[in-house]
């Protein structure tokens, strides 16, 4: 048995080391840092480079091993085959299971319609990417092929046009790119996640960015708008147009667009047809969303809403009741559910490499110059072919001037292995030239055939020449792929399928949306529990009910249309309508606006202010006597922003808050018992939320600011006593009087 040692064992930092269990049953430290850079890193990397971030031919590794496994199986040109044979044969190149596989295929098919330009042409059920519920059939009962766009994917993939690597087991090569004659990488959407960084590329009109890459090559300073006003989704959803975010997309390959549902009103049967959906979303989201919004009473207009989609398409069918204005309603469903959605654009592109956030025109600018590259590379092959066969008939040109000598040589010589020597030395040609020779069959040899096969010598040459004279001019290769792009555009272009809306009707307010409005009873209690009461709810009510220590702070007659703000103690605003919450009995607690607003953890409401028309203004006092005056109209706003920070200045404790009108006298209260009367008028006016006012009340050492309330009339007998000439002011001890006074006003 092993000995215990007697010494304690040494601690180190938990930041630093950990343990490791051996099969001894020894625990042994090893370095945190070691062990992230030995394992997590390579990890790390090997989903970046290798699974999640596109390269500039616009595939992933798992798009590029299906597709050019389908181009070696023929299916570029021949007949469809079952799935399941293409998903059996890619894991050759992908060594991953079926299912991830023919997932990947799914994706890339006509029949998903999630591609502009699918890459696989299928055949049966392949789901469809609006519908989260439609599930695709297994792979044994689906066929598929490549797309005819593919000819421009693969067309000089054997012109030694792009490197090949060796694939995972050595047994066969790959392309470490696909040689592809047009933009790619922004003409399909393609979404990725990878450790630490991600990838979101929308897709744009091929026949737009074909375009745009001609005219870019041949002038630089392009103005890419001009030809490609914005991206084009396979939905066909309609696109607000936003000059600020179209710009940041294509200089920063950063932001976010604006998509919008379409949809057409049946007057017939008063419903409305909603027939395209933002790419982000799905059909079942928006249908679960409108359903929920009907059972908390915030869409009232609907009796029915239904999936039709069909052979014909998507189609969500929304049944109205009587004489509800479509138009308002669609406003209203935009603004609640995701039937107007935003698209996070982030162009991250592995070049070379290294993963690079790219805007639209650096991106075509790093495809121009890889293709520029892979055209250089398919000359360079043509050259060489070229001038191998125009060496090979300069021999069999030399082979012309005496066959008889050439049959001679053959005849006489006493072993094959020195026929093309022979020949080498009778017509001074070299190995190669001599080799094509000897091979030349019995029925060639005769002065016709090779007549007709050294014709071709001078046109050789020329066409030689001409490809020398393209490999020195990189003008000339750029013509040569304005050419293939135009070609292109031509071929395989199509419409845009996403509308984009200019106008101005594309841009509406949350006031557009109509809110029932009638008297509400709004109060707020200390705790932050909201309640919303109609005012003959109340009547019929009883007492208020509360939790345990909890009391109402704030009680107020308003209109169901207003806005509601509630500042909290994290120096944040949060903004909502009365309209938001549901109406209530005096006999429940209500809504705890914290949650119902999302509040941060930890973060409590200590103020409601409600208003329609943001006019007045908020008084902040803090704990070192200072005073903010900020006008209310600072926390309108012309979004539907809900949350609003640097609501009030952090330098202090808050101690007080008060909505006012206009201004009027409060009362300062020290912790030492000093007491001072200010008109508001005398404090400045401040548009900047987040100001640290100015200095009011003077507090003693060791005391602080901890109250603030609008003065009544009567309060004090000699009110002249607690009022200043100039601020900041120490404020005055309250007499006796007064102190009783201000007892009973307290009560």
């Amino acid at each position: 048995m092993a000995k215990k040692s007697s010494k304690t064992p040494r601690r180190t930092s938990p930041s630093k080391t950990h343990g490791v269990i051996n099969g001894a049953g020894e625990v042994v430290e090893q370095p945190i840092v070691s062990t992230i850079r030995e394992n997590y890193m390579p990890y790390a990397m090997s989903v970046i480079l290798s699974r999640a971030i596109p390269e500039i031919d616009g595939f992933k590794p798992s798009h590029r091993k299906l597709l050019y496994m389908m181009y070696k199986m023929g299916l570029l040109n021949g007949g469809r085959t079952k799935s399941a044979n293409i998903v059996g044969a890619t894991m050759k190149l992908n060594p991953h299971g079926d299912s991830a596989i023919y997932d990947t295929m799914v994706r890339l098919s006509r029949g998903y319609e999630a591609l502009l330009h699918p890459y696989v042409d299928s055949k049966g059920n392949f789901g469809k990417f609006y519908s989260r519920d439609m599930a695709w059939a297994a792979s044994r009962y689906t066929e598929a092929k490549l797309d005819a766009i593919c000819n421009e994917l693969f067309r000089d993939i054997d012109k030694d046009t792009v490197d090949f690597v060796d694939n995972y087991d050595n047994t066969m090569k790959e392309p470490s790119l696909l040689p592809v004659a047009f933009p790619s990488v922004l003409v399909n959407a393609n979404t990725g996640i990878a450790v630490g960084m991600a990838s979101n590329i929308c897709s744009f009109n091929l026949r737009e960015i074909c375009e745009t890459t001609a005219a870019l090559i041949r002038d630089p300073d392009h103005d890419i708008k001009s030809t490609l006003p914005a991206p084009d989704f396979t939905g066909g959803c309609q696109i607000i147009y936003d000059e600020n975010v179209i710009n940041q997309v294509y200089e920063t390959g950063r932001g976010s667009i604006k998509l919008r549902a379409k949809y057409v009103y049946d007057k017939s049967a008063n419903c409305i047809d909603i027939l395209s959906i933002p790419a982000t979303t799905t059909c079942e989201v928006i249908i679960e969303k409108v359903i929920d919004l009907v059972k908390q009473g915030k869409v009232k207009e609907i009796s029915d809403i239904r999936d039709e989609t069909g052979i014909d398409g998507l189609k969500i069918t929304i049944d109205l009741k009587r004489g509800i204005d479509a138009d308002k309603l669609m406003t209203k469903l935009y603004r609640f559910t995701t039937l107007e959605d935003s698209y996070a654009c982030n162009f991250n592109v592995l070049i070379a490499g290294v993963p690079r956030v790219l805007g639209v025109k650096a991106l075509l600018e790093e495809w121009i110059a890889f293709r520029i590259e892979c055209v250089r590379r398919r000359t360079y092959f043509d050259r060489n072919k070229k001038a191998d066969k125009l060496h090979l008939l300069r021999g069999l040109e030399k082979i012309l001037l005496d066959i008889d000598k050439a049959v001679k040589i053959v005849r006489e010589t006493d072993e094959e292995s020195e026929v093309v020597p022979n020949l080498m030395i009778g017509f001074g040609i070299d190995e190669i030239q001599a080799e094509y020779v000897a091979e030349i069959k019995l029925r060639h040899l005769n002065r016709e055939y090779i007549l007709k096969r050294t014709k071709d010598l001078e046109d050789l040459e020329k066409e030689i020449a001409e490809l020398d004279e393209i490999l020195k001019s990189k003008a000339r290769i750029k013509t040569i792929i304005v050419k293939e792009l135009k070609s292109i555009a031509e071929k395989y272009g199509q419409p845009r399928k996403s509308i984009i809306i200019y106008d101005d009707v594309a841009r509406y307010e949350e006031e557009t949306v109509e809110i029932p409005d009638y008297p509400v009873n709004l109060f707020f209690t200390k705790e932050g529990y909201f309640k919303k009461i109609t005012p003959q709810s109340l009547r019929m009510s009883g007492e208020q009910k509360l939790k345990d220590g909890d009391e109402i702070i704030q009680e107020l007659e308003f209109t169901n249309n207003c806005d509601l703000l509630f500042f909290t103690d994290k120096c944040q605003v949060y903004k909502a309508k009365a309209d938001d919450f549901a109406q209530t009995k005096a006999s429940v607690l209500g809504d705890y606006v914290a949650a119902k607003l999302g509040f941060d953890e930890g973060e409590n409401a200590v103020k409601m202010v409600v208003t329609k028309d943001y006019k007045g203004m908020l008084l902040f006092a803090f704990e070192n006597g200072k005073a903010a005056k900020v006008p209310l109209e600072s926390y309108a706003t012309k979004t539907n922003r809900k949350k609003l920070t640097g609501a009030y200045s952090d330098k202090s404790p808050l101690v007080g808050l008060l909505y006012m009108p206009e201004d009027e006298e409060v009362l300062f209260k020290a912790s030492s018992g000093n007491m001072l009367l200010v008109h508001t008028g005398l404090l400045a006016l401040k548009t900047t939320r987040s100001t640290q006012g100015v200095a009011v009340l003077k507090p003693k050492k060791g005391h602080r600011l901890f109250s603030v309330e609008r003065y009544k009339e009567g309060t004090f007998t000699n009110p002249k006593r607690y009022r200043t000439a100039s601020l900041p002011a120490r404020g005055a001890l309250p007499v006796s009087d007064d102190s009783k006074n201000e007892q009973l006003s307290l009560i």
